[in-house]
């Protein structure tokens, strides 16, 4: 397995941006598919962003044109750029590595006011 670890979420007005960071316990590079995932209260966890080795990238609707993953395997680090935030993405977003691991990190919270 691999520990997940997310920093650079906060509290950030509409309009604005944040990066999200999930640095790797150890090497991502064999690590087929890393993703961020978002939950907000009283909703089902979402996929938002997700980077495959050869480094193929997904996004859901909602973020696609504001929000861009990338990952840095000499670093072992995941990144979300978020720009032009709005309430609705507040939530606590995680990053999750699968393939052949499944590995969940803890979560950061992003919070957007209008």
């Amino acid at each position: 397995q691999v520990q997940l670890v997310e920093s650079g979420g906060g509290l950030v007005q509409a309009g604005g941006s944040l990066r999200l960071s999930c640095a790797a316990s150890r090497s991502i590079f064999s690590i087929l598919v890393m993703g961020w995932y978002r939950q907000a209260p009283g909703k089902q966890r979402e996929l938002v962003a997700q980077i495959t080795s050869g480094g193929t990238t997904y996004y859901t609707d909602s973020v696609k044109g504001r929000f861009t993953i990338s990952r840095d395997n000499t670093k072992n680090t995941v990144y979300l750029q978020m720009n032009s935030l709005k309430p609705e993405d507040t939530a606590v977003y995680y990053c999750r590595g699968r393939t052949p691991i499944d590995s969940w990190g803890q979560g950061t919270q992003v919070t957007v006011s209008s």
